[in-house]
């Protein structure tokens, strides 16, 4: 009789683990598609974040591009271009254009303060409007009179090997926004370097304006 209570007792407590066992199982297979679903819904979200911020960087760097212009120094052989001058300035030039500008006036002028950089830049600027001289950047600087040079760092070479400067840089915007200080020049000259004769045909031929730095500027 025992024997048979006790039998009934354990068989009871076994369906009653059996169906707890169940539902534990149904319950999970239910809570395991929830977290599924949160878990994909997470890793959406975060892919979405990602991309937000990689459109933040990416604008933000094209904008250091446009900005910064010529960041890094130019060397020998680099292209040259700032373009936030050509971005931002009156005077529109092509990149061959800015480039010639940028380092001729680094090459003539390189040892000057930026007042005497952005003379260089006017009289290459002056030449350009000038009836008397080519109509473009690149022209004026390669200018060849009976088989000479009109800018001594094109003829040596010095040209081609510059490093543009920030200063120089800045003194070309100032000249592409407008600013001109030279009083019309169209020629400038190193007396304490240049050619005897031909300080003398300056001496002759030009009128002299003002002397600036290491440079004499003439019309």
């Amino acid at each position: 009789m025992y024997k048979k209570a006790l039998s009934l007792l354990i068989v009871g407590n076994l369906v009653v683990l059996m169906c707890y066992i169940c539902v534990m199982e149904l319950s999970g297979a239910r809570v395991l598609p929830q977290a599924a679903g949160q878990l994909q819904l997470e890793l959406e979200e975060l892919e979405e974040k990602a991309k937000e911020r990689g459109t933040v960087a990416a604008e933000s760097l094209q904008g250091a591009s446009i900005g910064l212009g010529i960041a890094d120094v130019a060397v020998s052989g680099q292209r040259v271009v700032g373009y936030h001058l050509m971005d931002d300035s009156r005077r529109r030039l092509s990149e061959e254009d800015m480039e010639a500008l940028l380092r001729i006036v680094e090459a003539e002028a390189g040892s000057e303060d930026e007042d005497g950089r952005l003379l260089v830049a006017n009289v290459v600027l002056n030449r350009v409007d000038s009836e008397r001289f080519p109509e473009t950047v690149t022209e004026v600087v390669f200018q060849r009179e009976n088989g000479v040079n009109q800018f001594s760092p094109v003829a040596n070479g010095r040209y081609y090997t510059v490093e543009v400067s920030d200063v120089t840089v800045s003194a070309v915007g100032r000249a592409l926004m407008g600013e001109n200080i030279s009083e019309g020049a169209l020629f400038f000259a190193a007396r304490k370097y240049a050619d005897s004769d031909k300080m003398k045909w300056f001496d002759e031929n030009l009128t002299f304006l003002f002397s600036h730095g290491g440079h004499e500027f003439f019309k």
